[in-house]
């Protein structure tokens, strides 16, 4: 960041709190102290009305500059709120644009408004449940994002779970979404010619190429909606004894396997599965040792065919 950028950042960030230390600033820029006491006498000598206090830090005087667009308590805590959930179920450059927007949004409220979207900072959390897995994102929402934007073909280096294999392919993505602790990309896939959803905890590797593509692709809702209609897919969530564990090997890919957690002495298993019905009669092969936690439906058709078993 040339020095420029870098004083007008340390504006918004004086403008977005009531008391900002010198060793905050340094901290978040990656600057010496001294670089700090430089870049604020130069924003004192450009007419910024500072107050600074030696052991407190430096403030701005209430309503410098103050924009004509202005959001009230209620919509600040609202983006407040949003804060906590993006910290938790995105990446770190999502997590670094959206602090530096909340900056921007902090810097033009009024003292009181501050004071109040301090005092909630502790009052609201996110917690991810013990059955909620935690994924790694990989730090690709971005780069996704930029290349939906200029509509530029991405290259992926991509771990298929199904064959064990990485493969390289070039796509062109339609959106992202995220499901079940996982954020998804949908895109059209030039080797396999069709769409395909690429896990991004699964992309090893991602580059945005010079190759623009210009054909009109389906809106992300419309496709998610049209696969839903198609497959008719059920999702499916069983937790399995360790001990069982290694004997479902690769059967557990052609039932819809999506992603496990493991919780105490059993693994948690999600499935996307367009049958039931073959579903409960794989299930009674390990049955006995194993636990469908949902839906409801897979657990009554197991019942009915232990039921039919023992009448015979």
């Amino acid at each position: 960041m040339n020095r420029i950028d870098r004083i007008s950042a340390i504006l918004i960030q004086l403008q977005s709190r009531r008391v900002v230390k010198a060793a905050d600033i340094a901290e978040r820029f990656g600057i010496s102290l001294r670089t700090v006491y430089r870049d604020v006498k130069t924003l004192e000598e450009a007419g910024v009305p500072l107050m600074g206090e030696a052991g407190v830090g430096y403030s701005i005087m209430d309503g410098y500059r103050l924009p004509p667009v202005m959001f009230t308590k209620e919509e600040a805590t609202a983006f407040l709120t949003a804060e906590k959930f993006i910290e938790k179920l995105t990446d770190n450059s999502t997590t670094s644009y959206h602090r530096s927007a909340m900056d921007k949004i902090r810097a033009i409220l009024r003292t009181a408004e501050k004071n109040t979207l301090e005092d909630l900072d502790g009052s609201i959390a996110v917690l991810k449940s013990h059955s909620q897995r935690r994924a790694n994102n990989q730090d690709h929402i971005q780069t996704i994002l930029s290349a939906i934007g200029q509509k530029r073909v991405l290259k992926l280096d991509y771990f298929a779970m199904h064959s064990q294999q990485q493969t390289s392919r070039m796509v062109e993505p339609v959106g992202i979404y995220y499901l079940d602790s996982y954020w998804h990309l949908i895109a059209y896939c030039r080797m396999r010619s069709d769409y395909r959803d690429f896990r991004l905890d699964r992309i090893k590797g991602i580059n945005i190429t010079d190759d623009e593509y210009s054909d009109q692709h389906p809106a992300l809702k419309d496709y998610i909606d049209q696969t839903a209609r198609e497959h008719k897919l059920e999702t499916v969530i069983m937790r399995v004894k360790k001990k069982t564990y290694h004997y479902l090997t690769n059967q557990k890919y052609y039932n819809g396997f999506v992603s496990e957690v493991e919780v105490g002495d059993e693994w948690e298993m999600t499935f996307l599965t367009t049958s039931i019905e073959g579903f409960a009669r794989w299930f009674m092969m390990f049955g006995d040792l194993a636990t469908i936690i949902t839906p409801d439906v897979l657990n009554e058709r197991i019942q009915e065919i232990a039921s039919a078993i023992v009448k015979k």
